[in-house]
């Protein structure tokens, strides 16, 4: 072994099974009687325990034959509101309509409501709950979304508990303004009016450094594509890469808008046609499904899965966690949901949450596959087959996880 790698590893795992994840024609890229190193926060070596040639490591951890994954990601959450939509619940379960209930003042609406009234502190403390539930379940990356403000201060308070979430948790955080998730009531007669007020919020948060990306509601009930291009051609001039939800509830060429502006992702996708699937493929744009808001809402329009598929369209998955449509917070449950409603196949819902998901938050050269040189984000499962992860309904098999070289322990916070 090289003399440079006969230097002291912060931490040695032997006897693993590793499901890389890495694309090398290997179901999971799976590699079994492994052993990984970890030093300063990367991966360092991995090979065969029985041709370990040292074992200087500051601290020796066998996993007798237990599953390493990469540490999951989420890649589309909503984690930072005020309230909650229960009745809203209740009311679907009678018959009304997402829509309906949008038009009425409910949905979005109500959320911004409580979130404009909830103070920082408080939009913190309900988030933690939410946030430690996926670190739970191995999440070591989450991408939260702010949107339920629609005023700049509001948005920017959203982002800056993301941000506090980041540095209370071990839990890497990348944010994305969704200032145009929704018309708010005060500029219920002037859309124009509120288009122009969110797109003056873009420098600021661009200098401010709260947002990673910028995302918007591309549908009936939200902005058109003429809206939302503006939005994103203002965005892309700052510098700041875009997402999209789009064509969730109806096909208004989203995905292939999304695509046109080289959008890291369009989510939701349930009515993309051919077209916009071959444009995403052609921008290299990630397809991020969202079983847990089709679910939910009883859709019955299932995403092109198999147009993806064709046109080689990498798909991840997220909890989509919300208020509203989605108040999921499993990423074992939203594997799970993949398989059985959309037919993904368990290593493609574990690719969803690893590799693809790192590919939506622009983070793949870093994340989502275990090689040398990429973040040490593992998580450990005591499981027989890595198909068990998407497999089991209710059930958590996550030993423990280890976020930047260093093996998680949740933090105990003072309420």
């Amino acid at each position: 072994m090289p003399e440079r790698e006969r230097e002291a590893w912060d931490i040695l795992f032997t006897d693993a099974r590793l499901a890389t994840m890495a694309a090398a024609g290997v179901p999971y890229g799976a590699r079994e009687g492994i052993a990984l190193a970890v030093k300063d926060g990367a991966i360092a070596w991995i090979g065969p325990t029985d041709d370990l040639l040292h074992r200087n490591a500051r601290e020796l951890l066998p996993l007798e034959g237990r599953w390493v994954t990469p540490g999951l990601i989420d890649c589309h959450t909503h984690l930072v509101y005020g309230g909650d939509r229960a009745a809203e619940f209740e009311l679907r379960l009678t018959g009304a309509t997402y829509e309906e209930i949008a038009r009425a003042g409910g949905g979005i609406a109500a959320t911004v409501a409580a979130t404009r009234a909830a103070s920082e502190d408080d939009l913190l403390q309900t988030a933690r709950p939410r946030l430690e539930a996926l670190l739970r379940e191995g999440v070591t990356t989450v991408e939260i979304k702010s949107g339920y403000g629609l005023t700049l201060e509001a948005e920017t308070k959203m982002l800056r508990v993301a941000r506090r979430l980041g540095g209370d948790y071990p839990v890497t955080v990348r944010t994305s303004f969704l200032g145009a998730h929704a018309v708010p009531p005060e500029y219920a007669e002037d859309r124009a009016g509120y288009l122009e007020a969110v797109i003056a919020m873009l420098p600021v948060l661009a200098e401010s450094g709260l947002a990673d990306a910028v995302d918007a509601f591309c549908e009936g009930i939200a902005f058109t594509p003429e809206e939302t291009a503006r939005l994103f051609t203002t965005a892309r001039e700052l510098g700041l890469p875009v997402k999209l939800h789009a064509d969730q509830l109806s096909n208004l060429g989203g995905a292939a808008l999304a695509a046109r502006f080289g959008a890291l992702s369009a989510d939701h996708l349930e009515y993309t046609d051919e077209d916009g699937v071959a444009a995403m493929a052609e921008a290299g744009t990630v397809a991020v499904l969202l079983p847990g808001a089709f679910y939910v809402l009883r859709e019955t329009q299932l995403p092109p899965v198999e147009a993806l598929r064709r046109h080689a369209v990498p798909m991840a998955l997220a909890t989509d966690c919300n208020p509203g449509s989605a108040p999921l917070t499993s990423p074992l449950l939203t594997m799970n949901l993949a398989c059985t409603l959309f037919r993904l196949t368990p290593e493609e819902a574990l690719a969803g949450f690893t590799r693809n998901a790192a590919a939506a938050l622009g983070m793949g050269e870093s994340h989502g596959t275990l090689e040398v040189g990429k973040a040490a984000d593992l998580a450990i499962w005591d499981i027989e087959r890595p198909g068990e992860l998407a497999y089991r309904m209710g059930f958590n098999p996550l030993t423990f996880a280890v976020q930047a070289g260093k093996r998680r322990e949740l933090p105990t916070i003072e309420c």
